[in-house]
C-alpha cells in the first residue's frame, strides 16, 4: 500500500486522517456548515482539535445539527441539560457562547443575505494559497484573522479570538495551509 504524504498534524489516527484528507482546507460556502465550524472552533479553545473531532457527532446531536434558529432559542433549562451531556465539552462559557453566536450568526445572515457572503470577505472571496514547507512555518494568526476576530467581536460573537479565527479559516478552506509536500496542497490550489 502506498503511503500518502500528509501534513504532519494528521498523524496516524484514522479519524484525523479522514478529516485532513476530505474536509480540512476545502472551501466551504454552506452557511450551516460554516456555523458548525464556528461553534466547534470555539469549543476547541484550549483543547486539541482531535478532542472536538471525536465529539463532533455528539455535538451534532446535542446542538440540533447546528441549526442556528433552534440554538438561538435555547433557554437556561436547555443550557443546563447541555452541561450534563458528557458527549460535549461541558464548559458553561462555551455552551452559553454557542447560543449567543447563533443569534449573532442569524443577524449576520439577515444583514448580508448569508453568512458565507460576510465571512469570505476577509479573503476577498478567494482562498489564500500558502506554500508552507513545514507545520512550524504556519502562523497562528494573520492580519486577516485579526480583522475577522475584531469584526466578529464587534458584532457580539464569543470565542472568536484571532487564533480561533485562523483555525476557522484553515478548516473552512479560506486558506490553503496544507504543507507543500502534502498531497492535498496541490489538489486544493
Amino acid at each position: 500500500m502506498i503511503q500518502k504524504n500528509r501534513c504532519a498534524w494528521a498523524g496516524d489516527d484514522a479519524l484525523y486522517q479522514a478529516y485532513h484528507d476530505c474536509e480540512w482546507g476545502v472551501p466551504l460556502h454552506d452557511d450551516q456548515r460554516l456555523f458548525e465550524f464556528l461553534l466547534l472552533e470555539g469549543a476547541q479553545a484550549g483543547l486539541s482539535w482531535i478532542t472536538i473531532l471525536r465529539k463532533r457527532d455528539h455535538y451534532r446531536a446535542a446542538f440540533d445539527n447546528f441549526d442556528a434558529m433552534r440554538i438561538a432559542a435555547y433557554d437556561a433549562n436547555k443550557i443546563e441539560s447541555l452541561l450534563q451531556n458528557a458527549g460535549i465539552v461541558r464548559n458553561r462559557l462555551k455552551v452559553a457562547a454557542a447560543v449567543v453566536n447563533a443569534k449573532k450568526f442569524l443577524d449576520v445572515q439577515s444583514e448580508f443575505g448569508g453568512f458565507d457572503r460576510f465571512i469570505w470577505q476577509f479573503v476577498a472571496g478567494q482562498p489564500r494559497q500558502n506554500a508552507w514547507r513545514s507545520h512550524a512555518d504556519i502562523p497562528v494568526s494573520t492580519p486577516e484573522s485579526k480583522a475577522m476576530s475584531k469584526e466578529l467581536k464587534r458584532r457580539g460573537f464569543k470565542f472568536v479570538g484571532a487564533t480561533i479565527c485562523y483555525a476557522y479559516m484553515q478548516a473552512t478552506g479560506m486558506v490553503n495551509d496544507h504543507t507543500t509536500h502534502c498531497f492535498r496542497h496541490r489538489e486544493l490550489q
